[in-house]
């Protein structure tokens, strides 16, 4: 299998979501992560009915090794340091002042190692007014201007995953793999720093440069309306999806589709601009259509018609498709309370697929491993 970062040690000190998914980004490239957690209690995130695995805690953890330290005290901040003369990256993503406080700050740890990545991951910022605010996904969507843009205001209600979380660990991933690739030139690290608020703003971009570059601020229907994107129930209860954009000739199929041969010489029909302005008389049109068949059966027609469609599936409904199977999108190993299964990394490289995939570890699990290992290199 493809590990292109197969010689890359990182160590990770990375707690609920955007520290530890930034070292799985980069443990699903073949990079080895030995996450480090307090004696104990380990990562939060892994608090789950008694135990110390939660679903959580699998999403972003796995092809880890788990070792305790607490750095706080002298054995263990030796230990630590003599890990970190071998690593290639070290992630946190601790509220600022906490690295000092316990001695992994980035001006420590790249004096005692000049190649050292260090990837430095706030809520807020490493400085500023709000640099000392706690943040968590909700918060740095809404204070990036992204969460109005999924929140109904019919029915306001946060909804969603913790796509906040997750696009600053890519980021951070991002910029970790680039100052890789420089110190490959250079021979020295750097200090990486990005911030939930920055990467959510920068995620943002679309609803940014709308207002920069024609002042106008988008609202939650803005994109689906000019997307012509639509969702309709279908007679079964389940649900499908459209995304019409602008060829005539989708429009064109859909009226085929749904037996309207007249439907376009409808004023609301006319043209894109007509449709944008009429979006939900379009609608009211068409959702009684789809109300008469069922998922399956527009499926079926919208797909011989080549439009742009998919029903709105669960996640069994997705791994049950022929197309995921194929792709072999769900991965299994062994894990601590039976079989492991995940989605693996949707990249390949050379046609290679990253298919192997090794369970979040039990907390400390390595510990005697990885130590074991550093304690005998010393001796040597």
């Amino acid at each position: 299998m493809a590990r292109p970062l197969a010689n890359v040690r990182v160590l990770e000190m990375g707690t609920f979501i955007t520290g530890p998914a930034t070292a799985m980004f980069l443990a699903d490239l073949g990079a080895e992560v030995i996450k480090i957690e307090q004696p104990g209690s380990g990562d939060p995130f892994r608090a789950f009915r008694g135990e110390l695995y939660s679903p959580h805690f699998q999403t972003y953890n796995r092809n880890k090794k788990s070792v305790t330290l607490d750095t706080r005290i002298p054995a263990d901040r030796a230990a630590f340091d003599a890990l970190l003369a071998g690593a290639d990256v070290f992630i946190q993503n601790f509220r600022p002042g906490v690295a000092e406080r316990i001695g992994v700050d980035a001006e420590r740890l790249r004096r005692l190692n000049p190649r050292l990545v260090y990837v430095s991951i706030s809520g807020f910022g490493a400085s500023g007014p709000d640099r000392d605010r706690p943040a968590f996904d909700t918060v740095a969507q809404a204070a990036s201007g992204f969460l109005r843009l999924l929140v109904n205001p019919a029915h306001p209600r946060v909804v969603g995953p913790a796509i906040a979380d997750a696009m600053t660990g890519f980021y951070a991933a991002q910029g970790a793999l680039a100052a890789l690739y420089e110190r490959e030139r250079t021979g020295v690290g750097r200090l990486v720093e990005t911030s939930m608020f920055e990467a959510m703003c920068h995620f943002n971009l679309d609803d940014f440069t709308h207002w920069l570059a024609d002042g106008q601020v988008m609202g939650p229907y803005s994109r689906p309306h000019v997307s012509q994107s639509y969702v309709f129930q279908c007679a079964d209860g389940g649900w499908i999806a459209l995304h019409m954009s602008s060829p005539p000739k989708f429009w064109e199929n859909l009226a085929l589709a749904v037996e309207q041969p007249d439907m376009l010489e409808r004023p609301m029909f006319a043209s894109r601009d007509a449709r944008i302005a009429h979006y939900e008389e379009v609608v009211a049109f068409l959702a009684p259509i789809f109300a008469t068949r069922t998922r399956a059966a527009w499926c079926e027609r919208l797909r011989a018609l080549e439009v742009p469609h998919a029903p709105v599936l669960t996640a069994p409904e997705v791994l049950e498709t022929e197309q995921a199977r194929h792709l072999g999108l769900e991965v299994t190993a062994p894990g601590p309370f039976g079989t492991f299964r995940t989605i693996r990394s949707p990249l390949s490289f050379d046609g290679e697929r990253m298919e192997e995939v090794s369970a979040p570890p039990l907390l400390g699990a390595h510990t005697d491993e990885v130590l074991g290992a550093v304690r005998r290199d010393a001796a040597a």
